[in-house]
């Protein structure tokens, strides 16, 4: 028995007691639809691509120049009006010119080579130097106009800014030290009489131009008197050396921390 491939008898043969149910069966039965309907829809689409640009040439392009007839008016404008000119000063009068001698510079030379006399001592006299004779006017007013006070100079103003010491070019610095600091707190301070006390006392102050400390106050302490006597113990401290901005001695803040610790009972 010869089998046609194009007949769809041999799907029947092929699934011969099985699930026809099954999507492969009918994926098969209709294969041919579907190859012919893909067929038909690309040649439709070639088509289309290829027709369009004939299409779009057949196309009557719009013509959008009108032609404008449009009579041009003159039309005057009025005059600007000009606004009144305010009260200006004249421009003060150039100084009068006066009698300007050649100056020849003395040069050694020999007396066949000397080519011009240089003018006599008493032509020189109450005159100016130049490099040609310029004549003067003689009837000219010569007064030079009041004496002014001349150019002043710029006013230094000081400065009292207080800067902090995280960006100063040159802090501020106890004598001998931080060390020899601590070393004079420890020796000046005064804990309190309260058994096992422990914690730290943050105090601020300025150091003033002169290197005195000024502005104490206390951040954070551990109660008992402690924030009070370390404000005694600072505003008893030698002078520091000042702190230092672009060469010039400033006020600088400060902030330290005082460790308090007491023996326990």
């Amino acid at each position: 028995m010869k089998l046609d491939l194009l007949n769809g008898k041999w799907l029947d043969i092929v699934f011969e007691g099985r699930n026809k149910i099954y999507g492969a069966y009918d994926l098969r039965k209709n294969n041919t639809k579907t190859n012919v309907r893909a067929l038909l829809i690309g040649a439709f689409i070639f088509s289309l691509a290829i027709a369009t640009p004939l299409l779009i040439s057949l196309i009557p392009e719009s013509s959008d120049d009108q032609t404008l007839n449009e009579t041009i008016t003159t039309v005057k404008l009025p005059p600007k009006e000009e606004l009144p000119k305010e009260d200006l000063k004249p421009p003060p009068p150039p100084p009068p010119k006066q009698d300007v001698v050649k100056f020849v510079k003395p040069v050694v030379a020999k007396t066949e080579d000397v080519r011009e006399d240089p003018p006599p001592v008493e032509k020189l006299e109450n005159k100016n130097l130049g490099k040609e004779d310029v004549k003067g006017e003689p009837n000219a007013d010569l007064d030079p106009g009041p004496i002014g006070d001349g150019p002043k100079a710029p006013e230094v103003t000081e400065d009292n800014n207080i800067y902090n010491s995280a960006g100063i070019e040159v802090k501020p610095e106890f004598p001998g030290g931080i060390a020899k600091f601590y070393n004079f707190i420890k020796n000046n301070y005064q804990a309190p009489d309260e058994p096992g006390l422990k914690g730290q006392v943050f105090v601020s102050f300025v150091v003033e131009k002169d290197g005195s400390l000024t502005d104490v106050k206390v951040l954070k302490d551990v109660g008992y008197g402690t924030g009070k006597e370390a404000e005694r113990v600072l505003r008893k401290s030698p002078k520091w050396t000042p702190a230092e901005q672009n060469g010039k001695k400033v006020r600088c803040s400060y902030q330290i921390p005082i460790k308090i610790e007491t023996p326990e009972e």
